[in-house]
């Protein structure tokens, strides 16, 4: 037989379409040719693969080798696809079985003697290999990862050989098991907690209310009033991961190549990118477009510290993925989607200085220089932006007195989770992305609690999408209270977390 098929998986975005490696062996001066648009990575497959069998100890053939990628339109890059080609050229030129391979995925990169190397994103590959009912045969870095995936018979090895003897019946590899419920198991309690937090209460409130309906928060203050600190707490209290959510968010790591142990649970990301961050470490990008942080922070927290310092272009790139949950990179050849569906907590002081509207008289910023700060920001970004709250510096006395333990991450999660499950029994969905029809029913005012939000949208001078985030968040407050309807209390809270950046409460 001069013919071979083997299936493997490319890597696009966090999907991985599949791949099939023909190996087809002809008569002609001794060569080997790789079509399918292949990258240079690919290219140089023929020299690893070569190399790998001689040393493994089999018979190089030599005639004309032509391996074609099909689909001819997909992009191939990386080492993934040496194991396939391997195997590929083994079952062609007779010195193992192609019955067997119908029913197999590989997925590896070679070293030159032979060994199988780990390859990055191998989750992704892992998922659809179990959609398509076969078995997966990887490099054996790789084994804890895919068996992530539960209903997936994982098949590693550490050799090239194992893989042949595997095929030839001689030695079988045995399947990893299943180690989706303790490796994805998420503890919520590891992680700074919210009774370490002195005073505060407003700022408390603020955060319950923002990890209740999935919000966006803005923290304004001095320096060392406590912002980053509270923003760091954030990821305690809010639900943990379900299934569907763990593995998208183990899916978006493995393919940014971000290594982890296994062993140990997964927590809600929790993203603190540098102020001279640029756009394309923000949303993603490349060559070959890598998720960029937003996409790594997906149903986790982006924090963005001394918001300000950021480039004004680099924070204009949020507003999409605050509106659709998702950032689709364009490139000539192709487009790639990633999802980014991430709760923004921003931080910022008020001045150049930090010290303006803190009660002291240490602030000398002009008003032109104030406004010019503040300015950095554009009003659409801070109209998406659901909470805004000043975050006033704790007295002297207050932080330098022991105080009784303040209500813990716990306690406040299982609020936070009571409301999150009246939410999806309502509607199915967290009140931050309620929309259009669901919106006008699920955020119903009385006739004078509308006259009051109307009154309030004149004297703000606020947006069509600063009104409907006031309600959004007006529902949330009601759902922590246990109410069905929205009621006066409920909005006028709402109301006083749009008081503005930079001005005390």
């Amino acid at each position: 037989m001069s013919l071979a098929i083997v299936h493997t998986r490319a890597l696009v975005g966090i999907s991985a379409p599949a791949v099939t490696v023909e190996v087809h062996l002809s008569g002609g001066l001794p060569a080997m040719a790789i079509v399918g648009l292949p990258e240079t990575a690919v290219k140089e497959s023929k020299e690893r693969v070569r190399s790998a069998l001689i040393n493994a100890g089999f018979d190089y053939p030599q005639r004309r080798i032509t391996i074609n990628l099909a689909p001819a339109d997909l992009p191939k890059e990386g080492g993934r696809f040496d194991l396939a080609i391997a195997i590929g050229i083994l079952a062609a030129s007779g010195q193992i079985p192609i019955q067997p391979l119908e029913q197999l995925e590989l997925i590896g990169e070679l070293a030159l003697s032979g060994e199988l190397r780990p390859v990055q994103g191998i989750l992704p590959g892992a998922i659809a290999c179990r959609d398509s009912q076969r078995q997966l045969l990887l490099a054996e870095g790789n084994g804890e990862e895919a068996a992530l995936v539960a209903g997936l018979e994982v098949l590693p090895g550490g050799h090239l050989l194992d893989i042949c003897s595997h095929l030839l019946g001689h030695q079988r590899i045995a399947a990893l098991e299943v180690q989706a419920t303790e490796a994805l198991s998420a503890v919520a309690d590891a992680g700074p907690d919210l009774n370490e937090v002195k005073g505060q209460a407003q700022a408390r409130r603020a955060l319950e209310v923002a990890a209740a309906g999935s919000h966006n928060l803005l923290l304004a203050g001095p320096p060392g009033s406590g912002k980053s600190m509270l923003a760091s707490r954030l990821p305690g209290i809010l639900p943990a991961l379900n299934e569907r959510e763990k593995m998208e968010v183990a899916a978006i790591h493995s393919v940014a190549g971000l290594r982890r142990d296994f062993r140990q649970p997964l927590l809600r990301p929790f993203r603190v990118p540098h102020h001279t961050a640029s756009g394309v470490a923000l949303v993603g990008g490349g060559s070959n477009p890598r998720p960029g942080e937003i996409s790594l922070a997906h149903q986790g927290v982006l924090f963005l510290d001394e918001l300000p310092e950021f480039n004004r272009k680099v924070l204009e790139v949020l507003r999409e993925p605050l509106e659709n949950g998702e950032i689709l990179i364009s490139r000539a050849a192709r487009q790639t989607l990633f999802p980014a569906r991430f709760q923004l907590v921003a931080a910022m002081n008020p001045c150049p200085c930090g010290y303006h509207n803190d009660g002291s008289d240490r602030c000398r910023c002009t008003p032109d220089q104030i406004h010019r700060y503040q300015d950095k920001i554009s009003g659409p970004l801070l109209d998406r932006i659901d909470l805004h709250l000043w975050v006033a510096a704790i007295s002297r006395d207050e932080l330098m007195t022991p105080a009784s333990p303040a209500e813990g991450s716990a306690a406040v999660r299982q609020r936070v989770m009571q409301a999150r499950q009246r939410q999806q029994q309502r509607q199915g969905c967290a009140n931050q992305a309620l929309s259009g029809r669901m919106l006008e029913q699920h955020c119903a005012l009385q006739p004078e609690d509308q006259s009051l939000l109307a009154q309030a949208l004149e004297r703000l001078r606020l947006s069509a999408r600063a009104y409907h985030r006031i309600l959004r968040v007006a529902r949330t407050i009601a759902d922590l209270a246990g109410s069905e309807a929205i009621q006066q209390p409920h909005l006028l809270e709402a109301l006083s977390y749009r008081s503005g950046v930079g001005r005390g409460s």
